[in-house]
């Protein structure tokens, strides 16, 4: 199992690319399961999941072709079989974003219960309450959920008890072959939701109110193929500016949208950094200063992401003063906090909040991740440790950032992969 070996201390400063959005091209290439008709997906990152999701997308026989420009072109009408299996799905909760396209276009479905990041309950309930309210036949047996319909699913009026980003993409693809319409309330404002509509839009979906917490389909009664591009990783870009902020550094980040990060950028200028913008850029200076300690609540868009949460913990371990950090989207995020502990840094959890009295500087220390985002926030901590950090079990971390090491060598730092 690789191993990734940092030794910290060094400011971070230089200039970076940011990826696309993995949670953006996961529903997006489940969409394509909606027509027969090829589509060409755009600006995708390389990613262990991305390429889970072709594998997923291949067993059922789904064609795909890998271009040179980070693109894909995906065929479903081959599609023989109607199983997403288990050996995939455990690795990766997104799998279960192909239950909506399928039953919508192709009447059946088999779906794993997934798996993914050990980060709390995610159930996929909503999911198949919603999909049952559509006229669905579903039953879940042996680990699989088994879902049928006769003829084209029906709208209807859906009101999600919690806000879902995967439970809203689903529920919003199977809507758009439905027959009538599907209102879904409480629905989740992500920017990657707005990205799967803008896509399924230009496969001749009719979606109205993207973005707010009511999305109206309009079913119809086939969609066709398209181009579209993935858009960058908000999460990506979020990480390299506190790593480089915790670093007391300086960076520009290009090919990334600041207008869907000002609850991150406002908590980083708190914290004491000098940030402009740009129309696809994002750069953010220290001064060489050390940062300052902030508070936060996480919640779903447009609050604080809970996949910053991680990263900020990390950041006020080494702030001046101290700060609270309270989740309110999942219920076991805080397993990096013992890992930091370790590497002196002053976090005390109590319930869902973390209690962080910042130092100076970590100490190194041998750690090991236990979900994407941890990893990201202990590779942060490492960064500005004295001496050397080992983080194993970085299979996380390639789930959802592309060639980290490289990009962090691009800004100085000294970090490189052990092979296991």
């Amino acid at each position: 199992m690789d191993k990734l070996e940092i030794h910290g201390g060094v400011p971070l400063s230089g200039e970076i690319r940011i990826a696309g959005a993995k949670n953006s091209a996961l529903p997006i290439m489940a969409s394509t399961l909606l027509t027969k008709d090829t589509v060409k997906v755009g600006n995708l990152p390389h990613l262990y999941d991305i390429t889970t999701m072709l594998e997923l997308l291949g067993c059922m026989g789904v064609e795909s072709i890998v271009g040179e420009k980070l693109g894909v072109e995906i065929c479903s009408e081959p599609i023989r079989h109607f199983s997403a299996p288990y050996d995939l799905v455990k690795t990766m909760r997104a799998s279960i974003l192909v239950l909506g396209p399928m039953l919508a276009h192709y009447g059946q479905a088999e779906v794993a219960l997934p798996g993914g990041c050990a980060i709390g309950s995610r159930p996929v309930n909503l999911h198949l309450s919603a999909l049952k309210k559509m006229g669905a036949d579903i039953n879940v047996e042996n680990g699989y959920i088994e879902a049928r319909t006769k003829g084209r699913l029906k709208g209807a009026h859906i009101f999600m008890d919690l806000v879902t980003v995967t439970g809203t993409e689903n529920v919003m693809m199977a809507a758009t072959l439905a027959d009538g319409q599907t209102i879904i309330e409480n629905a989740a404002r992500e920017p990657e939701v707005v990205d799967l509509a803008n896509c399924l839009k230009a496969m001749g979906a009719k979606i109205f109110g993207e973005g707010t917490d009511t999305i109206t389909i309009d079913g119809v009664k086939e969609l066709r193929g398209c181009e579209y591009s993935v858009m960058p990783d908000r999460i990506e870009t979020g990480t390299y500016l506190i790593a480089v902020a915790a670093t007391r550094g300086k960076i520009k980040i290009k090919d990334t949208r600041p207008s869907i990060l000002e609850s991150v950028l406002s908590k980083l200028e708190e914290a004491g950094a000098q940030i402009q913008l740009g129309e696809d850029w994002i750069s953010l200076d220290m001064k060489g200063n050390q940062p300052r300690a902030v508070s936060l609540t996480t919640a779903p868009y447009p609050a604080f992401p809970t996949d910053m949460q991680a990263q900020f913990t990390a950041l006020n371990a080494v702030a001046e003063g101290s700060g609270l950090i309270t989740e309110t989207v999942f219920e076991n995020r805080f397993m990096h906090v013992h890992e930091m502990n370790r590497m002196g840094a002053d976090l005390k959890v109590e319930g869902n909040t973390v209690l962080v009295k910042g130092k100076d500087i970590l100490q190194g220390a041998p750690v090991m991740a236990t979900d994407l985002r941890a990893s990201a926030s202990l590779i942060i901590a490492g960064l500005m440790s004295e001496n050397q950090t080992t983080v194993d079990r970085i299979y996380h971390i390639d789930r959802g950032y592309e060639c980290i090491e490289e990009k962090l060598q691009l800004l100085g730092a000294k970090i490189k992969r052990l092979p296991s």
